[in-house]
C-alpha cells in the first residue's frame, strides 16, 4: 500500500473517522443532509460510532440555507483543530466568500487531513485555496463552465462526484449522497452501504463518472426512453438548439410521434419545452450577475439580444435587465 493510499479516507477501515463539515450560508439544506445523514445511518446500522462529525461555520453563527432554515453549528471553523476529513458545503454566492484568512485556514486544515474537498459550490473555495491544482474535480453543473474558466489548472469533469487522491468534490445533493455511500462502502463494505441506502429507500444506480444532467429524469428513462432521449438532446444543445425534426430523427421516431409523446407526458410541445428549458437556464445566469446579457443569450441559443429579451419577458414577466436589478 502506497503512502497516499494509507492516508486515503476511501479504504477499508473500522477506525473512527473524524469529519468536519464547514457549512456556508447560501448552501442547500439537502446538501447538508446528504452529507451528514448517511454517516449517522452508518453508525446506527453498524452499532458503532465509526463516523464522528462536527458542523462549523466561518464565524460560529448558524449558516442560513437557501430555504431560509438555519443549520446549527458547534462553533467557528478552527484550522488548527485536527480532523480526518474536511468538507466545505457551499451554495449560491460561495465563490465570493474566499477571504485570504479563510483560504489560509483551508490550506492549513487540508494539509493535515486524510481527505478534503468541496460539496456543490464548496468546490470554489477549495479551488481558490489552490488545493485542487493539478487534480480532477467537479462542481454543480450550473457553474461548470465558469469553474473551468476560472481554474484552467484543474481537470474539470461533469461527473456526479470526483475523487483524486485526497481531494474529493461533489456536484449537488444527490451526488453527495452517492459520495457518502461510496465512502461507507469502501470503509465498511457493501453490506453496510446497502443497509444505509435501505434506511432512506435510496435506489440510485449512478456511477461517479455519470454526467450531471440539467434535467433530472428520475425513473423516466425506464418509462419513456424516447422522451428521456429527446430531453437529453435538448439539454446538450442549449447554445445551438436542434429542430424538432432533428431531435425526432435522432430518437428514431417521426416528428408527429414526438409531438404526441410530449403532449401526453408533459402537456406541451417539444418546441415549447425546449424554449422553457433554455429560458430557465438563462434565468439562473441572469441572477448570477456575472455574465453580460449578450453572453447569456449566446449560451442559451439566442442569436440576437432583442429576441432573447422578448422571450425572457414573456416567460418571466420582466426583462432580464430588470430581473438582475
Amino acid at each position: 500500500m502506497t503512502q497516499s493510499e494509507e492516508r486515503s479516507i476511501f479504504r477499508g477501515s473500522r477506525e473512527r473517522l473524524d469529519v468536519t463539515f464547514l457549512v456556508l450560508s447560501g448552501c442547500s439544506l439537502m446538501c447538508v443532509a446528504s452529507a451528514v445523514d448517511p454517516l449517522r445511518a452508518a453508525n446506527r446500522v453498524s452499532g458503532e460510532t465509526l463516523f464522528d462529525w462536527k458542523l462549523v461555520s466561518v464565524d460560529g453563527q448558524p449558516a442560513i440555507t437557501t430555504s431560509a432554515l438555519p443549520v446549527a453549528v458547534s462553533g467557528a471553523f478552527e484550522p488548527g483543530r485536527q480532523t480526518d476529513m474536511l468538507a466545505v458545503i457551499g451554495g449560491f454566492g460561495t465563490r465570493d466568500d474566499a477571504t485570504p484568512g479563510l483560504l489560509r485556514g483551508l490550506r492549513r486544515a487540508a494539509k493535515a487531513a486524510q481527505g478534503f474537498g468541496g460539496i456543490e459550490a464548496g468546490s470554489w473555495l477549495v479551488a481558490r485555496a489552490g488545493l485542487l491544482d493539478g487534480c480532477a474535480a467537479t462542481t454543480h453543473w450550473e457553474d461548470m463552465e465558469d469553474f473551468a474558466s476560472a481554474f484552467p489548472e484543474i481537470d474539470v469533469r461533469p461527473d456526479r462526484y470526483v475523487i483524486d487522491g485526497r481531494a474529493f468534490t461533489a456536484g449537488g445533493a444527490s451526488p453527495t449522497f452517492d459520495l457518502m455511500l461510496h465512502l461507507i462502502r469502501t470503509r465498511l463494505g457493501m453490506a453496510v452501504a446497502l443497509d444505509v441506502a435501505s434506511v432512506f429507500i435510496y435506489d440510485g444506480t449512478r456511477a461517479a463518472s455519470d454526467a450531471q444532467p440539467l434535467v433530472s429524469l428520475g425513473r423516466l428513462d425506464g418509462y419513456h426512453p424516447r422522451l428521456a432521449q429527446a430531453i437529453r438532446l435538448m439539454e446538450t444543445h442549449l447554445d445551438n438548439p436542434l429542430t424538432v425534426d432533428a431531435i425526432a430523427r435522432r430518437c428514431g421516431v417521426k416528428a408527429r410521434t414526438l409531438e404526441k409523446l410530449f403532449k401526453e407526458s408533459l402537456d406541451e410541445s417539444p418546441g415549447a419545452y425546449n424554449l422553457r428549458m433554455r429560458l430557465n437556464a438563462a434565468r439562473r445566469l441572469v441572477l448570477d450577475k456575472r455574465l453580460a446579457m449578450s453572453e447569456i443569450a449566446a449560451r442559451t441559443g439566442f442569436t440576437a439580444g432583442s429576441s432573447f429579451s422578448r422571450a425572457f419577458s414573456r416567460q418571466f414577466g420582466q426583462s432580464p435587465t430588470n430581473m438582475r436589478k
